[in-house]
């Protein structure tokens, strides 16, 4: 299964890197977003698949990002990414309305499907 994509996150050079790694590994990545904003309008003209959303947006929280999107009615799913450890944000994750949570390095398709029980 052919998965498409939103990348949510400020850091262009993470932006640039993440969508070649998603893209070798078969990822189709429709859009980027550097901001809460940005997101909504992306994912809703996009209608990705999944949605990779950073904890941390400059001021913003990706947590509050990852809430405007699901209660925008965005059918996808939801991954918090961060290059902070997921212990530090577990109890944020578990109350979000998120799929789960991947490490920036360690995010890759093969990861996105892991995560999403996909085979």
């Amino acid at each position: 299964m052919q998965l498409r994509c939103v990348i949510v996150d400020d850091d262009e050079n993470f932006l640039d890197v993440a969508r070649a790694s998603l893209e070798r590994g078969g990822v189709i990545v429709a859009g980027v977003a550097d901001s809460g904003a940005a997101a909504v309008q992306r994912v809703g003209a996009l209608r990705p698949d999944i949605v990779l959303v950073d904890i941390r947006l400059g001021a913003e929280s990706g947590f509050d990002v990852a809430r405007v999107l699901a209660a925008s009615g965005h059918a996808g799913r939801l991954i918090m990414i961060s290059s902070y450890a997921e212990a530090d944000y577990a109890d944020l994750i578990a109350e979000a309305p998120v799929a789960g949570f991947l490490s920036k390095t360690k995010l890759s398709a093969v990861a996105i499907h892991r995560l999403l029980g996909i085979t």
